[in-house]
């Protein structure tokens, strides 16, 4: 029997956009609208053992009746599992949750205690939507953790939760919103954040996380579940960067716009249609100015000090400072730009619709639909091969291969090692996880390599590009002097390139 399922997009906004939004036709007309004050405890072990088992348990109280409600990690972003049943009281109720995961992975005898609490005022209404229902709930409210003190965290958002009827609807329904009330794709849950308030790691800047993979999943559902983690990555560092400059908030938002796109090259044939490419040309096309700005902050914040160490009586690397410091900050103000407009916010909402609802799940053709339904572990692992035979037949004789080759066998490298990371969950056991380690470190140290000789050829663009605009003569000095110093390590960095590549040809895969 499969595990009942909750599928929800959430959109986020300000409190006078969800004012705007009641006042139009769309909900005002709603068949079923209800209002209500909902006050929710979350609940978990003194040591957290809902958390790491990525579980939250909640009850929910409203007009006097208590709901229980446990929800599990689902697809990243769009699908979750949950269970629900009406309680006694405030308190959890172990009993009821016996059939759930909750039994099997909390210990019978941890205590639960309260964490943190969400009020909220939600004011739901049922559309239809085509032949679909939706129900739209619109919430503002706050967290509250007692260990947070007198900080909260503020909630107001959409949620769009399919009741009966196809995905395809909601995320048209999604779609209109967007078009009255300038909404954000949401990627955390109130959980999360209430998680965040108690252990007080608000606004922290994240890493990729595991991707929820499961063995019995199929090659489409792995792909919705990559390219989900993707855009949850890429929002959280998003939010971080729309609140002002923040370097490695930057760093991360361009990774993980790296990592969707490499999935959209490993998945191939499979995600191959129209609207996607149109799609994935615009994301490469207006994320542009994320890649000039983290060039920039790399050479300020690595090469540039390395250089005024051994020339620290060179009055144009001041000049030259100024020059690409001004550079920054254009490229920044460039990116708060695309962050802030309405283009940008359509575009994911176009992508997580196309990803859950494009044409590509619709062709019914025999080799997309086999393609579809091949198992993710089958998909995977015939992609790694073809990947890592990739690396291996670009990467031959590397130290003599001119810029442009390196730069492809970077290029494939990255996917490779992208590719290792979203998979690794579909192949589990000691010696898979074993081998793992050992091919991402060799992998690893490759694109170090790879990345460092990169960050010379970005420097020499950079200096390049100062000479075609005005500039001063100790400054084009510097740029000129800069640019030889670079230079110098090439050499070394691509005979160590050469040694880690033929140390990943040896590494044995951990897919086999």
């Amino acid at each position: 029997m499969s595990d009942p399922r909750e599928i929800e997009l959430k959109l986020e906004c300000e409190p006078s956009d969800l004012a705007a939004l009641r006042d139009h036709p769309l909900l005002r007309e709603a068949a079923v609208q209800e209002e209500a004050a909902l006050t929710s405890v979350y609940f978990d072990t003194p040591d957290r053992q809902l958390h790491a088992a990525k579980l939250g348990l909640r009850v929910r109280e409203s007009k006097g009746r208590f709901v229980q409600t446990l929800k599990a990690e689902g697809d990243g972003l769009f699908d979750r599992p949950e269970w629900e049943q009406p309680v006694e009281g405030p308190e959890p109720d172990r009993a009821a949750l016996a059939d759930t995961p909750f039994a099997r992975r909390v210990d019978a005898e941890a205590a639960l205690e309260p964490l943190f609490t969400t009020r909220v005022t939600r004011r739901t209404y049922l559309v239809q939507q085509g032949e679909t229902r939706i129900e739209v709930a619109l919430d503002t409210g706050r967290v509250e953790a007692p260990a947070a003190g007198d900080r909260i965290v503020s909630l107001c958002e959409i949620e769009l939760e399919l009741k009966d009827g196809t995905a395809s609807d909601l995320f048209a329904l999604a779609q209109a919103v967007a078009n009255l009330v300038p909404v954000r794709l949401g990627v955390l849950s109130k959980a999360e954040r209430g998680y965040a308030l108690a252990a007080g790691k608000l606004d922290r800047v994240r890493k990729a996380e595991p991707v929820p993979l499961r063995e019995e999943m199929s090659a489409a559902d792995a792909f919705r579940s990559v390219a989900h983690a993707c855009l949850r990555h890429m929002r959280i560092n998003e939010d971080i960067l729309l609140k002002g400059r923040d370097v490695e908030a930057l760093h991360q938002m361009r990774v993980a716009l790296r990592r969707l796109r490499s999935a959209f090259s490993l998945f191939g044939d499979l995600v191959d249609d129209p609207l996607g490419v149109r799609i994935r040309t615009e994301l490469k096309e207006v994320t542009e100015p994320l890649g000039r700005a983290r060039n920039l902050d790399v050479f300020l914040a690595t090469i540039l000090p390395a250089e005024r160490e051994r020339h620290p009586d060179e009055t144009g690397l001041l000049g030259l400072e100024r020059q690409l410091e001004d550079e920054r900050a254009k490229a920044y103000r460039d990116i708060a730009a695309l962050l802030g407009s309405d283009a940008w916010r359509m575009l994911l909402l176009d992508l997580v619709g196309w990803i859950n609802a494009g044409p590509w799940l619709r062709d019914e053709s025999p080799g997309r639909a086999s393609l579809r339904a091949e198992p993710a572990r089958v998909f995977a692992a015939r992609e790694l091969d073809r990947r890592r035979r990739q690396v291996k037949r670009r990467g031959r004789h590397l130290d003599d291969l001119e810029p442009e080759e390196r730069h492809r066998v970077r290029i494939a490298a990255k996917k490779l090692r992208y590719g290792a990371e979203f998979f690794a969950p579909l192949f589990s056991g000691k010696k898979a996880a074993k081998r793992h380690t050992a091919f991402s470190k060799a992998l690893s140290d490759l694109q170090d390599h790879l990345g460092a000789l990169n960050d010379i050829a970005t420097g020499h663009e950079l200096m390049r590009d100062l000479t075609d605009a005005p500039t001063g003569a100790s400054t084009l000095f510097a740029a000129g002097m800069t640019a030889a110093d670079i230079e110098a390590r090439t050499r070394t960095l691509l005979e160590a390139a050469a040694e880690a590549h033929e140390d990943l040809v040896d590494t044995k895969p951990f897919w086999r």
